[in-house]
C-alpha cells in the first residue's frame, strides 16, 4: 500500500448513516468503535465521546493525548447547552524575560520544552465522565488501554502522517516509542504503546489526581525543566477544567453554537453574520461570486480574531460575534479581491493536527468533543516510560507585550479548538467540526451553509469541495470544484492555488432529529460514522 495516499484516487462513495441507539463520528474506525461499545455497555454519549478520545491518543498518537488539551461543546437529555473548556496556561515562571533568556531571541518556540503549557486532559476526561457520564473512568479507558496493550494495525492516512510526524522528534530516546526498528509503522502493521498502556491503567486505578500529583506529576515536570522549560509539579496540580458560556449567532433560522475566547469560536461567527448580510448563501453553490464573498468575510473575521481574541481573564474582547458589528465589516467588501492580513505575531501556527468527535444517543445527549496536542507530536518532548507527548500549545504566545496574546505567568494562549453545536429545530440537533488549524471555522462555515443553504445531506455536505483562505494571502482549493471556478477568482483579484484534499480538514458530524440519529465523517480521513 502506498504510504502517501492520494486521496483524489479514491472512488467510492459514502451514505449517511443512520441509527436508533447511538452513533459516534470520528476519524479513525477503531476509536469510533469503542465509543459504541461503550453505548452497548450502558453508557451515554459523555462516556462514548471520552472512551473515543482515549482511544484516539492510542491509534492517532501523532494529533492527540493525554499531554494536551480538551474542549466540549453539548446539548444534554434534558435540554441543557453548555461547553467544557479543560485547558491548561503559561507555566508560573513563563514570564517574556524567562523565555527570552532561554532563547536568545524574539520569538516564542514553535516545538519544545519552552512550549509546553499544562496539560488539560486526563481531567478534564475524568470531569466529563463524572459529571456528565454514567459510567467510571476505569470502564471509560479500558478500550484505549486494550488496544495500546493488546496492539492495533495502523490505518492509511494516519500511517502516512506518523511518517512525516517522527521529524519533531530531536532526540532519539523520544522517537524510539513510536517507531518500529527505527521508522514509522507502516500501513496495516500492527503497533502497541504499552508504556501509554501503563499510563492509562494509572489512571484508571487512581483518577486524574495520579497525573497531575505524585509520582507521575513529578516525572512530568522534570522533564521540561531538565530540557530547558518552565513547567514546575505546582503548575500541574494547580489546574482544574471549567464550564463556561457557549457563544452564538443565529443563521438563516439555525442557531449556532461556538467556544468563547480563548477560542477561535468568535472567528466562525463573525463570518457567519458576515455571510448573512451579504445573502451569500443566495449565490448558487459552485459560482466563483459565494467563494469570493464569503473568503472576503473570513479574511476580516480572521483577522480581528487573530488581534483580539486571547485569555478572558487577562483582556476584554469586543463583542465580534454581533450582528451589528458584522454589518460594520459587510460594508467593506465588494466586488474585488481585499489586502486584509491575518495571523502573524501572536496568532497561532497555520496548520494544526488534532482529532475532532461527535456523538449522540437515544436519550437526547449530542456530544462534540475535541482533544488535541496541537502540532504533530506536539512539542516533541516524550516523558521518558509514559508514552506521553507534550502539547505546544505555548507556541501561539508571542512576546511582544503590547499584544493581546502576549506571554504571562498562568496565562491560556489563543487555542484554534473549536467543537461546534446547531439547533435547527426544537427536536433537531447536530453536533460537529472540522479539524486543521485555520480551516476550523472557514470549515465550519462552509458546512454549515452546505446544510442550511443548500439543503445538503450529511455526508454530502461533507464531501463537497473544500476552499481555505491561507496567511500568505492565497485562496488553495480542492481540484474538484467546478471548472473555469480558479480564473474567474483570479479575475477578482485573488491568488488561487490548488492544494491536495489532506490540506482542508476533516470534519465530522452527528445529528438527533426526531428521535432518528444520523452522522458522517470526512472522507479526507480514515474515520467512520458508526451506530447501532
Amino acid at each position: 500500500m502506498d504510504q502517501e495516499p492520494d486521496l483524489d484516487r479514491f472512488t467510492s462513495r459514502r451514505s449517511t448513516v443512520y441509527a436508533s441507539n447511538g452513533l459516534v463520528a470520528t476519524s479513525q474506525p477503531l476509536a469510533a468503535q469503542a465509543g459504541v461499545s461503550l453505548l452497548r455497555e450502558g453508557g451515554n454519549a459523555f462516556d462514548a465521546a471520552v472512551a473515543t478520545a482515549a482511544t484516539l491518543n492510542v491509534v492517532e498518537p501523532m494529533s492527540t493525548g493525554l499531554g494536551g488539551d480538551v474542549f466540549a461543546l453539548y446539548r444534554t437529555a434534558d435540554g441543557d447547552v453548555g461547553a467544557f473548556r479543560s485547558c491548561g496556561g503559561a507555566p508560573a515562571e513563563a514570564t517574556r524575560e524567562a523565555v527570552r533568556e532561554r532563547t536568545a531571541g524574539d520569538e516564542m518556540p514553535s516545538q519544545g520544552p519552552l512550549a509546553v503549557t499544562v496539560p488539560g486532559s486526563a481531567r478534564g476526561w475524568e470531569r466529563l465522565v463524572a459529571d456528565r457520564g454514567r459510567m467510571s473512568l476505569s470502564q471509560v479507558l479500558a478500550p484505549a488501554i486494550e488496544y495500546a496493550t493488546e496492539g492495533f494495525p495502523v490505518s492509511e492516512v494516519i500511517a502516512a502522517a506518523w511518517g512525516r510526524a517522527l521529524s519533531v522528534f530531536e532526540r532519539e530516546s523520544d522517537r524510539t516509542p513510536f517507531t518500529i526498528d527505527g521508522r514509522a509503522p507502516r500501513v496495516g502493521e500492527v503497533v502497541r504503546l504499552p508504556a501509554l498502556g501503563d499510563t492509562m491503567q494509572t489512571l484508571a486505578r487512581n483518577g486524574a489526581d495520579a497525573f497531575y500529583e505524585g509520582a507521575l506529576a513529578n516525572r512530568i515536570s522534570r522533564t521540561v525543566r531538565e530540557r530547558g522549560g518552565l513547567l514546575s509539579t505546582e503548575d500541574l496540580a494547580a489546574f482544574e477544567p471549567e464550564y463556561v458560556e457557549p457563544v452564538s449567532t443565529e443563521y438563516r433560522g439555525a442557531t449556532v453554537y461556538e467556544l468563547p475566547p480563548n477560542n477561535q469560536g468568535l472567528i466562525a461567527l463573525e463570518a457567519l453574520n458576515i455571510a448573512a448580510e451579504l445573502d451569500i448563501g443566495a449565490y448558487p453553490y459552485e459560482s466563483p461570486e459565494r467563494i469570493h464573498y464569503l473568503a472576503e468575510a473570513l479574511k476580516r473575521a480572521f483577522h480581528d480574531g487573530h488581534y483580539y481574541i486571547t485569555d478572558p481573564t487577562c483582556a476584554d474582547i469586543p463583542a465580534l460575534g454581533s450582528k451589528a458589528y458584522a454589518a460594520e465589516r459587510a460594508a467593506t467588501i465588494d466586488e474585488r479581491a481585499s489586502d486584509v492580513s491575518i495571523g502573524g505575531p501572536g496568532a497561532p501556527p497555520e496548520d494544526g493536527d488534532t482529532v475532532l468527535l461527535t456523538v449522540a444517543d437515544e436519550e437526547g445527549n449530542v456530544v462534540t468533543l475535541i482533544n488535541s496536542i496541537f502540532g504533530q507530536f506536539g512539542s516533541g518532548v516524550v516523558v521518558p516510560n509514559t508514552g506521553l507527548v507534550l502539547q505546544n500549545r505555548g507556541s501561539s504566545f508571542t512576546l511582544d507585550p503590547d499584544h493581546p496574546n502576549t506571554l504571562e505567568p498562568g496565562k491560556r494562549p489563543f487555542h484554534t479548538l473549536i467543537p461546534g453545536l446547531v439547533r435547527f429545530a426544537a427536536d433537531d440537533w447536530a453536533a460537529f467540526g472540522v479539524m486543521g488549524g485555520y480551516m476550523q471555522p472557514q470549515g465550519h462555515v462552509q458546512v454549515l451553509m452546505n446544510l442550511i443553504d443548500y439543503g445538503m445531506p450529511l455526508q454530502a455536505a461533507l464531501d463537497a469541495p473544500r476552499w481555505r483562505y491561507r496567511e500568505d494571502g492565497t485562496i488553495a482549493v480542492e481540484e474538484r470544484l467546478a471548472d473555469g471556478t480558479l480564473g474567474k477568482l483570479s479575475r477578482r483579484g485573488h491568488d488561487v492555488e490548488v492544494l491536495p484534499p489532506s490540506e482542508f480538514g476533516g470534519a465530522q458530524i452527528t445529528r438527533l432529529h426526531d428521535g432518528v440519529l444520523s452522522g458522517a465523517t470526512d472522507p479526507r480521513k480514515d474515520g467512520s460514522a458508526t451506530g447501532y
